[in-house]
């Protein structure tokens, strides 16, 4: 079978790579996918820029278009904006199975307002919060309630949505600058105003099969991965501005079995019920980004696809066939279906062109020592960094030609039986990799480097 996977960043690199690993898979299409896919086995690499048979089709089209073309009939959809914009949608209605929720069901990342008002109709533990759409409003409703404080834009908002103003005067100037357009533009226009919450955040990603045929059969469920947690700030010691993540790990050894307990209880079955009693059709992937407080596990935020770069830590752990779950996710038998998973830890820092999160600049050769990379046993994942090839490559590893095009250029994801061996494995295998002002963060899953409140 021939699948193709919507999205071109590290989370789709790390998607593709899990899903050639399938025997079923006999090859996996990439619209657009990076410079890593381009070289991934049983990968190929179509941008619909340079498609002459698409006649003038663009978004959810020519993603059909595309996949009709190449042979595809199944998809896996990486990104959150497409999800928003009906793209799971077009393709069920394709006759493609497609592994992502359907429009209704995907706003809830793409409304923060949206999502807030779910959590609190279905009892999910999450923070208080308010909306508001008028800015003399919110800043009452901030100086009523003081700092800290967190403030989020309610649209989409590519990781840039997001302030916690740590005083009175921040938190106010968020409110201008969200609302006023000048961070997020129109996503800010709309502002949910959240309850500052103390203690460490993690990550749960999980598999979701909910329609209301399997509702009604009893086959509605969520299956959650192995935990992670992401380190969003750009610096070591969880310092400096915030990023879209400097690095994973998984799994995280301060998740108890009590958290695991609160979390199913208070979270994830509130969660579920939603979901069933909105007569949503999600049948895809949700992140579920939490707090660890003193008062349990509470539901910071719904992402309605997988992590980045959580993606990266948590896939290599999966010692099950990608696939053939995600086959189980569309068809409905997720319920009967056995995760099993490797005993040891991933660590992935992530690697970014000197600048991020401001200017960086693009089009740096990007060179490995590629034997010393080998004998670490680590995988590179791909995110901005650009190859020309279309071919498909049989050595992921041979990065020759491959150029930065982004901020975070790509993740260098390493396995361990134990925490250390994973964590010397990923640092060791960094060494063998270059490209001029490259910058990782060296303390990814040590003690000190997650961002606490």
């Amino acid at each position: 079978m021939k699948v193709i996977v919507i999205g071109s960043g590290g989370r789709e690199h790390a998607i593709a790579w899990k899903l050639s690993q399938s025997p079923d898979v006999e090859q996996v299409v990439c619209v657009p996918g990076n410079g890593g896919t381009a070289f991934e086995n049983k990968c190929l690499n179509v941008n619909p820029a340079n498609c002459d048979y698409l006649d003038g089709a663009s978004g959810n089209a020519a993603y059909v278009k595309i996949a009709q073309k190449e042979g595809c009939s199944f998809c896996v959809i990486g990104p959150e904006d497409p999800l928003a914009a009906g793209v799971a949608d077009a393709f069920w209605d394709a006759g493609i199975p497609a592994v992502g929720p359907k429009h209704a069901a995907a706003q809830l990342e793409a409304s923060k307002d949206l999502a807030k008002d779910f959590m609190h109709k279905y009892g999910v533990a999450c923070a208080k919060s308010k909306t508001f759409t008028n800015k003399d409003e919110a800043r009452a409703y901030v100086k009523k309630e003081g700092a800290p404080i967190v403030l989020k834009a309610d649209g989409l908002a590519a990781g840039k949505g997001v302030v916690v103003a740590l005083t009175l005067e921040e938190a106010l100037s968020a409110v201008d600058e969200l609302m006023d357009g000048q961070l997020v533009g129109d996503a800010g226009k709309k502002l949910v105003v959240e309850e500052y919450l103390r203690g460490s955040e993690i990550s749960i990603l999980a598999a979701v099969s909910v329609t209301p045929e399997s509702a009604k059969a009893g086959k509605a469920c969520i299956l959650p991965f192995l935990s992670a947690r992401d380190h969003k700030r750009l610096l070591d010691g969880a310092k400096g501005p915030n990023t879209g993540g400097m690095g994973a790990i998984s799994p995280v050894d301060d998740v108890t079995p009590l958290i695991t307990s609160q979390f199913e209880k208070n979270i994830l079955e509130p969660t579920l019920k939603g979901l069933i009693e909105e007569k949503f059709d999600y049948r895809g992937f949700i992140f579920f980004g939490l707090m660890l407080t003193e008062d349990g596990p509470k539901c910071l935020e719904y992402n309605v696809r997988l992590g980045d770069p959580e993606t990266q830590a948590v896939l290599p752990l999966m010692d099950f066939d990608f696939f053939k779950m995600c086959q189980a996710i569309t068809d409905g038998s997720l319920k009967d279906f056995n995760l099993e998973w490797k005993k040891g830890y991933c660590v992935a820092p992530v690697v970014v062109s000197g600048g991020y999160p401001k200017s960086y600049k693009k089009g740096l050769d990007i060179s490995m020592n590629r034997e010393a990379f080998a004998a670490t046993g680590a995988k590179l994942f791909v995110a901005g960094a650009v190859n020309d090839r279309r071919a498909t490559h049989s050595n992921a590893e041979d990065f020759t030609g491959l150029v930065t095009n982004g901020g975070r250029v790509l993740a260098c994801s390493s396995y361990g039986d134990t925490f250390q061996e994973a964590w010397d494995k990923a640092y060791e295998a960094l060494k063998t990799v270059h490209f001029t002002d490259m910058f990782y963060r060296k303390d990814i899953g040590l003690p000190g480097a997650a961002e606490s409140n």
